[in-house]
């Protein structure tokens, strides 16, 4: 049984959503960061899982994830990031 949501409530939702690409490019930042800082295998592998699935939700071209996913590097990563800041609204 879904809940009725307080106007606010749907104010904060959709504001959510309305910047959900900037969210999204923020935690790639934080996830390049980190990816550099990891001390684990196991740390890098699920901060890779993690960097698919918010490139996925930026809606990045599938190929271009692919090329990213296949060298697992950083570095690309960071260039790519830079350049969809760039592109992206203000």
């Amino acid at each position: 049984m879904a809940k009725d949501r307080t106007k606010h409530q749907q104010k904060i939702i959709s504001n959510y959503y309305d910047n959900l690409d900037t969210i999204m490019l923020t935690k790639l930042q934080e996830m390049v960061t980190d990816l550099y800082l990891a001390d684990s295998q196991a740390k890098t592998d699920r901060l890779w899982e993690r960097a698919q699935k918010a490139m996925e939700k930026l809606k990045i071209k599938p190929a271009i994830i692919q090329h990213i996913m296949k060298s697992r590097s950083v570095t690309v990563l960071a260039k790519n990031l830079e350049q969809w800041l760039k592109a992206a609204p203000k």
